[in-house]
């Protein structure tokens, strides 16, 4: 039984190491090769067809040739860690950051960008429960925390205006600061946001524990704002439109 346990498990990793890479392993004996060709062709498009579907931008921007070889080498070269056809793309990000360059340059991040709407998708997070009884007037005195299904992103480029027709050789100098948020309805969608505003989502998981109005101080002092009153009225009705949009909830 061992023996014969042996030799299958042998069988089948000399199948994958053709599957994976025909030209550089030999098929295994005895199997026709038009039978062959079939789990070859099935494999690598439903793999390619994944891909594309989660990376059209990266898809468009390398052109089809480039592209394909990407896959293939994706397809030869990494080993996954997990079987679930929905973390693919995880999977394909994890490749690229493993790799030594890349070009373009801008790839692993827009990858990233390009991952992350399916991400939020399928995360299991629920929208929480926003305390209905707190009104806007008294809104600066309560502790705001940032929706689970709101996330602030950072890039060096900006990832949002790449494609065909545009692909800088050097990152700007000021980053790209984005908000992903899942709605109500399931939609997925981007806006931009300021430095300010994106350094307020991340104080509220920096300093989960303090009041909107010393959220807004600490972030008044380090924006070196001399004009406190007139800040924390501007940080006040961010919040609260915030708030309304179910990125921020009290």
């Amino acid at each position: 039984m061992n023996d014969a346990a042996s030799r299958l498990r042998a069988q089948q990793f000399e199948l994958t190491r053709h599957l994976r890479d025909p030209s550089a392993s030999p098929a295994p004996a005895g199997i026709e090769d038009r039978r062959l060709s079939i789990y070859r062709d099935l494999l690598f498009n439903n793999i390619a067809s994944l891909l594309s579907g989660n990376f059209p931008v990266i898809e468009n921007i390398l052109g089809e040739e480039r592209w394909e070889r990407l896959v293939r080498d994706f397809y030869r070269d990494h080993r996954c860690h997990t079987p679930l056809f929905a973390e693919i793309a995880r999977e394909f990000q994890r490749y690229l950051q493993a790799l030594d360059a890349l070009d373009p340059p801008f790839l692993l991040e827009l990858a990233h960008y390009e991952w992350v709407e399916l991400a939020l998708q399928l995360s299991e997070a629920t929208a929480a429960r926003d305390d209905a009884g707190i009104g806007d007037a008294g809104l600066l005195e309560h502790v705001p925390s940032l929706s689970p299904l709101a996330w602030p992103l950072a890039y060096a480029w900006p990832v949002h205006r790449l494609g065909p027709d545009f692909q800088p050789a050097q990152p700007p100098p000021t980053p790209t600061l984005l908000l992903l948020r899942r709605e109500a309805d399931g939609e997925v969608r981007f806006s931009e946001l300021s430095p300010l505003a994106y350094r307020l989502l991340q104080r509220l998981e920096e300093s989960p524990q303090l009041t909107a109005r010393e959220q807004l101080r600490a972030l008044a002092a380090e924006a070196g704002s001399d004009d406190e009153a007139a800040f924390l009225d501007m940080g006040a009705a961010l919040l609260r439109q915030m708030r309304a949009n179910g990125v921020v909830y009290f």
